[in-house]
């Protein structure tokens, strides 16, 4: 058996920055075991499948060691590989997932994710979460919430650039990973990603850690419209819509590569 799979990095306007993910269209779905063995072979932070519906397609996401249940710049890669690999002519495709259905809607090169809001809320700092950023004892968490992921909001730009927590400590997450977030001068907000236990130490562009900064920062700042950077060491813009309910999360993306699975 032969699968196609693309490789696109994704919040990106030219390749070798964004976040890189694999993208495998498939005519019916393969056992659970073979779609995490292709994403662990593939050794990206997220590998998409998906299939064509009724409504539109059915998308599913695995990292190297799990199934997750929302992710952004993958479905963002899928949606460029529809648009601009094979044929898909409409402005917006609509993806069944474990997280509802997630439309993306295309605006010349812009495409922009339509994703539940997921606000966070304060909560006391677990020891391990401490513990992992005390290499930097000067430095504070200025507040501390969760939802899908723990959030650490820093007072500046420079304490998210400096940052380097022990992924040993993170590896006690109870939930997804840790967001470390900050007010920007040259954006609105900046933010890192770290998922050491979902087999990802730092994520280069984390798109669904946006439907959680977006409710928080737009409150913050009193925004609806924001623009982000991620300051991994590849990087991505990422521009942002508080909708309530749901939150637009808008980026661009390019293609790497296009090769054969052999199964």
């Amino acid at each position: 058996m032969k699968l196609t799979l693309y490789q696109v990095d994704a919040f990106a306007d030219k390749v070798f920055s964004g976040n890189p993910a694999a993208v495998c269209p498939l005519e019916s779905w393969l056992d659970d075991n073979i779609l995490q063995a292709i994403a662990a072979e593939n050794n990206l932070a997220e590998t998409a499948f998906f299939i064509k519906t009724a409504n539109g397609y059915h998308i599913r996401w695995f990292t190297p060691v799990t199934e997750v249940a929302l992710c952004g710049h993958a479905t963002l890669a899928s949606a460029y590989v529809l648009f601009n690999l094979l044929g898909v002519k409409s402005r917006s495709i609509n993806f069944q997932s474990l997280s509802g259905v997630l439309s993306v809607t295309r605006r010349d090169e812009q495409l922009t994710l339509n994703f539940p809001a997921q606000p966070a809320k304060p909560c006391q700092m677990p020891q391990w979460l401490a513990k992992a950023f005390s290499t930097s004892p000067d430095i504070h968490a200025v507040e501390c919430l969760k939802a899908e992921d723990y959030i650490l909001v820093f007072d500046t730009e420079q304490t998210i650039i400096d940052a380097a927590p022990d992924m040993r400590e993170l590896m006690h997450n109870d939930l997804r990973g840790v967001i470390i977030t900050a007010a920007s001068n040259n954006y609105d907000f900046v933010c890192r990603f770290f998922a050491p236990n979902c087999g990802i130490d730092e994520d280069p562009v984390t798109g669904s850690a946006y439907t959680q900064l977006s409710p928080y920062w737009s409150k913050q700042l009193s925004k609806k419209a924001m623009s982000a950077r991620q300051l991994s060491t590849r990087g991505g813009d990422v521009f942002v819509e508080d909708k309530s309910e749901r939150v637009m999360i808008s980026g661009k993306a390019a293609l790497y590569m296009q090769g054969e699975i052999m199964l």
